[in-house]
């Protein structure tokens, strides 16, 4: 682990875990939307959407074109796709940012200019600076190494994964947002100093799809969380170390439930409601 980082726990997850009160609504649990996937890439869409409604957000509002829309209804037909309130984004997984339509960057503008916390991964992580919401980032190493590089920062993936730690911070300090860099020993920081590591409990996440369940998951945290977020920005660092503790731990027991065997991202995603639920019984 890299000097100076604190390791996150479960003891410290569970305090980023609320549950539903007697006078909440899906809009007081939050409203999470969601621009992500392409007709490439369908899955992105619905494993993300599958991650967020099993992680407890009261809200699923999914933009996107018809395709991977058509996926996520069939998956979940409790998602909503069409336009209206939402009190934080997930944007970007399974878009490739090279062949992204008039529609559908309009869509990732919207949600930038949306002055709510928003989630960026993948295809969308060349359009942050372009908003001032407060935003967490979840690129893995070549993710990032592409973002620093387009921003005359030079960084290769060698370098990147042989140092993550400090490339993290470095992100996070020219960029002004709160990173989460995807790894075995996931960094999480924000400019303002917080630095956590959450060290994956099984290898099995290395698996298609993976990251998008997590954005998934920290979606909709964010999206629970966003009164404190509008109040303190800080708050999505200890999110994101949240959700990526969330996501190991709920790859580990989907894991153990076959007799530590390999999984599936959609495995994970549905191992996520007994961690949480774990979480809140402490």
């Amino acid at each position: 682990m890299t000097t100076g980082w604190q390791e996150w726990t479960a003891e410290d997850a569970a305090g980023w875990i609320a549950a539903p009160a007697p006078d909440d609504d899906k809009y007081s649990r939050g409203v999470l939307g969601v621009v992500t996937g392409s007709p490439e890439f369908p899955g992105a869409a619905v494993l993300g959407v599958e991650a967020a409604h099993r992680a407890g957000v009261g809200m699923v509002r999914y933009i996107g074109h018809r395709v991977p829309a058509r996926a996520v209804l069939d998956r979940r037909p409790e998602t909503v796709t069409a336009p209206g309130r939402v009190q934080a984004w997930l944007i970007g997984s399974g878009i490739d940012q090279n062949r992204r339509s008039f529609v559908l960057l309009g869509d990732l503008t919207h949600a930038l200019a949306a002055h709510v916390p928003v989630v960026v991964d993948a295809g969308a992580l060349d359009l942050v600076g372009t908003h001032t919401a407060p935003t967490v980032i979840t690129p893995h190493a070549g993710e990032l190494a592409r973002l620093l590089t387009s921003r005359e920062i030079p960084a290769s993936v060698d370098e990147v994964r042989s140092a993550p730690g400090d490339w993290a911070e470095r992100a996070a300090a020219d960029l002004r947002v709160a990173v989460l860099l995807k790894g075995a020993v996931t960094h999480v920081c924000d400019p303002d100093g917080g630095r956590y590591t959450v060290t994956a409990p099984t290898h099995w996440l290395a698996t298609a799809g993976s990251g998008d369940v997590l954005g998934g998951i920290l979606g909709a945290l964010v999206a629970t969380h966003h009164e404190q977020i509008a109040t303190d920005a800080t708050v999505l660092t200890s999110l994101a170390a949240t959700a990526s503790w969330v996501h190991g731990e709920a790859a580990r027991r989907a894991s153990a439930a076959v007799e530590d065997g390999p999984v599936t991202a959609l495995d994970v995603a549905e191992a996520v409601p007994p961690v949480i639920g774990s979480l809140l019984a402490g």
